[in-house]
């Protein structure tokens, strides 16, 4: 599930000669374990949290209830930023997230939480059920969200990428 490709690369460090490739940044993000989401609260200041995330047909997917705070920001203004660090790389998405509706995506996701967490999800009406959530999700449904990207910046740390940075505008 490797969805669409960026549609430019620009290398945006100085010292950088060569722009690091969409699909180890690609999967650098799908492997990742742990995301930082960073919503908008109505006061306009910002608003991150720890969240859980997987990557499927090139959008990422988190959850929320409907109670937490960054489910309501995300319903009042779906612009938001993920972002990740690997043992190789940093990884920024600027993007705008939905409401997960469809039941094949529904399915789709699910399946992708079991594999990659354990979390042993269904889908109910609309949403995911499960026996427990995050300590701070509160009780089910865990509401799904696709965040399209808009922008993809990777920024290389280990040796193999130090000095790399590119951004992938899609």
């Amino acid at each position: 599930m490797t969805g669409p490709e960026p549609k430019s690369a620009e290398l945006i460090a100085a010292d950088a000669t060569i722009a690091l490739p969409w699909q180890t940044v690609r999967d650098a993000l799908a492997d990742v374990r742990m995301y930082w989401l960073a919503t908008t609260h109505p006061t306009g200041r910002p608003h991150v949290r720890p969240v859980l995330a997987v990557w499927a047909d090139g959008l990422l997917y988190t959850t929320s209830t409907t109670a937490a705070q960054k489910g309501r920001n995300l319903a009042a203004d779906p612009h938001c930023t993920v972002t990740a660090r690997t043992d190789t790389m940093d990884i920024v998405l600027e993007g705008a997230a939905a409401k997960v509706t469809s039941h094949d995506t529904l399915r789709k996701v699910a399946e992708a939480y079991r594999a990659k967490y354990d979390w042993p999800v269904t889908v109910t009406d609309g949403g995911f059920d499960a026996p427990y959530g995050a300590p701070t999700a509160g009780p089910p449904p865990y509401q799904p969200f696709e965040i399209t990207p808009a922008t993809v910046f990777g920024f290389g740390t280990a040796d193999e990428f130090a000095g790399r940075a590119t951004r992938f505008a899609f």
